[in-house]
């Protein structure tokens, strides 16, 4: 049996009708960019997400490099953030001048380690930047106390997580900036990039919306150099019949994980843990098993999709040699690195393919 790792053709069958309807709607109106379709858009995630602002861009990453340019960080301004994560997460520092700053990860849950934080603030610390990895948020609230204790701003990368929750608050809502990815294969996925920025800050707001259109307001007339980074009006179309699925789909996923929990709590399979002051969105259902490679080798073998998040830690990425981090300097994120592996999860997935890979799984380990 064939189980692919993520079937978005399945998620568009669904809903044809309506996304056929939306884009055929952009495409007769002709207002492609920032049309009427962003604005709509914005309301809606914001009044999801419960901030007073939502600002469309072009990508998840933008949101992180905008968000953090509107904290104020440039050249040799240092940022905290966690080793394990997309090669964005750190990229958008450098791209700034700054020096991303490493630090490890709480061995449960992948996320950035709160107690790793406060020894790594110097005078150049301008930010902390936790990701809420695989659909979860971190650890939130001594993450803000350090920040208030040392005056520096916090970022959220919830690029993986709209519609997670802690301690009863939408990701994206517990900080300074909140930043989503509606890269296609997000729980909330676009026909292509898109990104947004979410915060209460009304100045903070509307600098990301200067930043995005190449630093103009109004038009024509720079106080700042900006970028290029709309939301198109498109993908904001898309992006809005899906959101109405969202908390639907999500449901389909955590029960997913459920029946994999129960399935493989026999064992020797580290599976995901939910913290309890959390709600877990399964943007990835992840495992980790020190015959990881083993393992990945039997499912290809069954045609049963997967991948690694994340086999190289930023830290040792060739790119940041020049930081001097070593093997050893994230003990927890090296293992994790080395045994971590994603299998199926979306919605969409049937019966008999989840019971395909447990049923392999099991043989396998």
């Amino acid at each position: 049996m064939n189980v692919p790792f993520l079937d978005l053709k399945r998620q568009y069958a669904s809903i044809k009708g309506e996304l056929d309807q939306a884009i055929f709607s952009v495409l007769s109106h002709t207002k492609f960019i920032l049309g009427p379709e962003v604005k709509a858009f914005e309301e809606k995630v914001a009044e999801y997400c419960g901030t007073e602002f939502a600002v469309g861009v072009a990508s998840g990453t933008d949101a992180l490099l905008l968000s953090l340019r509107a904290c104020g960080v440039g050249p040799g301004d240092e940022v905290i953030t966690t080793g394990f994560s997309f090669f964005a997460t750190a990229g958008v520092i450098s791209r700034l001048g700054g020096i991303p700053v490493y630090v490890d990860i709480d061995p449960d849950t992948y996320n950035i380690a709160p107690d790793k934080i406060e020894g790594k603030i110097t005078p150049k610390t301008k930010a902390i930047m936790p990701v809420h990895l695989f659909g979860q948020c971190a650890d939130m609230d001594p993450i803000m106390q350090i920040a208030k204790k040392h005056n520096v701003k916090v970022v959220e990368d919830a690029a993986q997580a709209i519609g997670s929750e802690y301690k009863g608050k939408k990701a994206g809502s517990l900080s300074d900036f909140g930043c989503f990815s509606f890269f296609p294969s997000k729980n909330l996925g676009a026909a292509g990039d898109g990104g947004m920025v979410v915060t209460n800050d009304t100045e903070m707001a509307d600098l990301v919306r200067i930043l995005r259109v190449h630093g103009s307001k109004p038009k024509y007339y720079h106080s700042i150099v900006g970028y290029n980074s709309r939301l198109d009006a498109l993908q904001a179309a898309i992006l809005s019949v899906k959101l109405k699925y969202l908390d639907e789909w999500t449901k389909k996923r955590r029960e997913h994980a459920a029946l994999y929990n129960a399935a493989f709590k026999d064992l020797d399979v580290v599976t995901p843990k939910e913290e309890e002051f959390n709600y877990h969105i399964y943007n990835q259902y992840t495992i980790a098993l020190r015959s990881r490679d083993r393992l990945r080798q039997v499912l290809k073998e069954n045609e049963i999709g997967h991948d690694v998040y994340y086999p190289v830690p930023l830290h040792l990425q060739e790119c940041y040699k020049s930081l001097g981090y070593k093997e050893g300097d994230l003990p927890v994120t090296e293992q994790k690195a080395g045994e971590v592996v994603s299998i199926p999860v979306y919605p969409e997935l049937t019966g008999a393919e989840q019971n395909f890979v447990i049923e392999t799984i099991r043989k396998a380990v």
